[in-house]
């Protein structure tokens, strides 16, 4: 009986996007950002711009801790979804939801209003990603935090290459947006240094780059979903090859990349 109430805490836990093997990494570091900018600014409350944040993966967790977030996203029905996500939450007056993509986000949040902004999983799909990632900051107040998150070709190219796909995993490298082929599922993949690439152009200071999710997508989910203790030491050793003080390549294999970036501060 103890085991079985022992195990299902250990579930409870992983439900928690703070504690989940695929989130916690990227958490870790929001964590981190967000107490940092409510030092900074003097204000308990922020103000969030959650770009692309479709049904509120991100959006709710943040507005759980007191922050005040808008979400723009093109869909319709990922915003609806949100809506009434947050009101179950018993977060509806916390969030907002704006229809628009990152090409008009100046249509629905006016400049310097944001001191968080997060753009995860959109630069893979816009159509001008450097435009995009331009949009983010535009909409950060002075001394604001933008945090990208996106998929990395290298991961892709390990992967590709573990499951036996060897001419694809060619492809990937060399491949002008980092695709397999016509049947690859995404516009686009990136390195630290094409993220970078896209930001050259504006006055921004790098707060963190680490990667997401070394092992945990070349894994069968069975092999942790049937073990929470196993989840539990992977979670450890993805938090500790993210951003490795002495094996910094590492990183560079990961299937996604999380880059933080801040503004100049307004005495600057």
């Amino acid at each position: 009986m103890a085991d079985d109430t022992a195990r299902t805490r250990r579930w409870a836990a992983r439900s928690d996007p703070r504690t989940h093997v695929r989130t916690a990494v990227v958490w870790d570091a929001l964590d981190t950002i967000m107490a940092q900018q409510v030092a900074a600014t003097g204000r308990e409350v922020l103000d969030v711009v959650d770009l692309g944040g479709g049904t509120g993966g991100f959006a709710v967790p943040v507005a759980r801790l007191g922050h005040r977030v808008t979400v723009v996203d093109p869909s319709p029905d990922a915003l609806a979804a949100l809506q009434r996500r947050a009101a179950e939450a018993g977060l509806g007056d916390l969030v907002r939801a704006e229809q628009g993509d990152a090409a008009a986000l100046g249509d629905v949040v006016p400049p310097a209003a944001a001191d968080l902004v997060l753009c995860h999983g959109v630069l893979e799909y816009v159509d001008d990603p450097r435009t995009a990632a331009g949009a983010a900051l535009t909409v950060l107040r002075p001394g604001g935090v933008a945090s990208f998150l996106v998929a990395q070709r290298l991961g892709a190219v390990l992967a590709r290459a573990l499951a036996g796909r060897f001419g694809q995993a060619l492809r990937l490298l060399d491949d002008p947006d980092g695709r397999f082929g016509e049947k690859d599922p995404l516009p686009r993949r990136f390195d630290e240094t094409s993220l970078l690439d896209l930001l050259r152009p504006h006055a921004v200071d790098v707060v963190l780059v680490h990667g997401v999710r070394l092992f945990t997508d070349l894994l069968p989910g069975s092999l942790v979903d049937a073990d929470p203790e196993a989840a539990e030491a992977l979670l450890a050793l993805e938090r500790a090859t993210s951003s490795h003080p002495d094996h910094p390549q590492l990183a560079g294999l990961a299937a996604a990349l999380h880059l933080a970036v801040r503004t100049p501060a307004a005495d600057a």
